[in-house]
Order: structure tokens, then C-alpha cells, then sequence
């Protein structure tokens, strides 16, 4: 996870600073709290993020200077070496999270494309065969097809909340993210100022 001071940079057109760092923590938290019972790991190179990881029971697995792709694969690796089994890897700016823990399924790439098919909001898969993370434009299409080479079962979810996240002033427009949206954000109708 990047600081929160430092996320949602694309909404700097309509939201402010502090309004992006506060929307950006919100859903972290959902996202966090949306995992209850499963052991959830958050990797970071902020001491804010670690500080508040860890007062939501998430353990901290810290990656400075990685970026995202490179961070998430030190975290996988962290994961596997700890023993698990099976990873499910979700960003933090989902607003509808509470169906995260049914992703994984053993022996098998679950994949959640955000709502446009481009990114991946969402990736599961066994620890035995693990994806490189390619974050970042087009993540859906190279995620899919490094899970086709591993010769095991490749589900493509579709799910109309995990598809779901926030990254353009647009998408605060959707009717779907707007219904979540805390009051006391700006961008918010329900909210008079």
C-alpha cells in the first residue's frame, strides 16, 4: 500500500489532499475488516501504513523502495515462506469488499478484473504456483495469461462488487461506488458542502 497521504493521485481534480488521504485509509479498512477470520498481510514502505496495519491485526510486511509489483511479490514470498497455502492479493480502494475471503479456492487462479476488464482487482492463487505481479494498465490480460501457463484451474470471477475500485473522478460517479461513499466526503451528493 502506498501512504495515504500519497494515494489517489488522479482525484486531485475533485477531492483534496487530506479528503484522498482519509478515503484512501476508509477503504483500506473495509478491505481489511472484510477479511475477518482469514490472516491478512500488508505490504508497505510507510510507517503510517505499518502503524495502521497493525492496529487493524494485519501483519506488516515491509518492502521499501519495491514499488507495487515488486512489493507484492516480496510479500507473496514472505506468505509462502510462513506457510500458507493459498494467497489472495487485493487492492486497498475497494469500496464493496465483503466477498474477498470466497476469491480463494484451492488449486486454482481466481481473477477479478476491475469493471472496465482492464486491471486486476483481485488475484488468488496457490503458493505452489505462484504469478509475478504485473500491476499497473493491462494487469488483467498479462495476469491471465501467466495463470494459463501454469497448468492448473483458471477462474475468471466475475463479481460486481470486487470489480469495483476507486482511481478516476469517474468512478466517484458510478451508482454503485456513490451508495458507499463515506457522508463526509466532498464528492459525496448526500453531503451539502
Amino acid at each position: 500500500m502506498k501512504r495515504f497521504d500519497a494515494a489517489k493521485g488522479r482525484l486531485a481534480g475533485v477531492v483534496d489532499g487530506p479528503s484522498r488521504a482519509r478515503l484512501a485509509q476508509w477503504m483500506a479498512t473495509g478491505v481489511i475488516r472484510s477479511c475477518h477470520p482469514l490472516d491478512v498481510f500488508v505490504a508497505c514502505d510507510s510507517d503510517d501504513v505499518a502503524d495502521w496495519a497493525a492496529e487493524h491485526g494485519a501483519a506488516v510486511i515491509w518492502g521499501p523502495g519495491l514499488g507495487l509489483n515488486g512489493a507484492i511479490d516480496d510479500g507473496v514470498a514472505a506468505i509462502a515462506d510462513a506457510g500458507y497455502d493459498q494467497v489472495i492479493i487485493s487492492h486497498a480502494d475497494l469500496p464493496h469488499p465483503t466477498t474477498l475471503p470466497t476469491v480463494a479456492r484451492a488449486g486454482t487462479v481466481t481473477l477479478v478484473p476491475d469493471r472496465r476488464r482492464d486491471g486486476t482487482n483481485v488475484l488468488s492463487f496457490p503458493l505452489t504456483d505462484a504469478i509475478v505481479a504485473s500491476y499497473g494498465p493491462g494487469s488483467f490480460n498479462r495476469h491471465f495469461a501467466a495463470a494459463q501457463t501454469l497448468g492448473i484451474a483458471v477462474e475468471v470471477r466475475t463479481d460486481h462488487d470486487l470489480s469495483l475500485d476507486v482511481d478516476t473522478p469517474g468512478d466517484l460517479a458510478h451508482p454503485r461506488i456513490k451508495e458507499a461513499l463515506p457522508i463526509w466526503l466532498r464528492t459525496n451528493p448526500v453531503n451539502p458542502t
